[in-house]
């Protein structure tokens, strides 16, 4: 089962404040007990929505939003993917987020990614091929 942690926005992340070396030193072990334990897919920290835009369609027409965006809690601050064998291994992950990072003071969200199995149906074969053909190509160029 694969994973997104959403590591959410807040007044810090959102002024760019860089982390301390403590922090630093903690995520890194984090990620690397993750990297070690086989689960870690990816993983980054995002700017601040300042240096970001939004691009919001109307009436199919696209019209761009620079950033800054108000709503702190609705922001990202950055993501971890995770491959695991169940919701409970990948909230156990969860439970060992750094404490260094906000103070003790974080809220992460855990979003499970769709397989193709869950469309049925309407993933037809040739659709399920022209995807595994997509991911190898991918494959190549990471």
């Amino acid at each position: 089962m694969k994973f997104m942690i959403i590591r959410k926005a807040d007044a810090d992340t959102e002024a760019g404040k860089m982390p301390s070396q403590a922090l630093a030193t903690a995520m890194m072990d984090y990620m690397q007990a993750m990297t070690d334990a086989g689960v870690l897919r990816g993983g980054d920290g995002l700017k601040p929505s300042a240096t970001g835009l939004r691009v919001k369609f109307n009436g199919g027409k696209p019209a761009v939003i620079d950033g800054p965006f108000a709503e702190t809690k609705e922001l990202i601050a950055g993501y971890t993917i995770i491959d695991v064998a169940s919701r409970d291994e990948a909230v156990a992950w969860l439970k060992r987020w750094p404490v260094e990072d906000g103070d003790g003071e974080v809220e992460l969200e855990l979003r499970e990614f769709y397989s193709v199995e869950d469309f049925g149906d309407a993933f037809t074969p040739e659709a399920r091929e022209k995807e595994a053909n997509m991911r190898a190509q991918q494959a190549l160029g990471s």
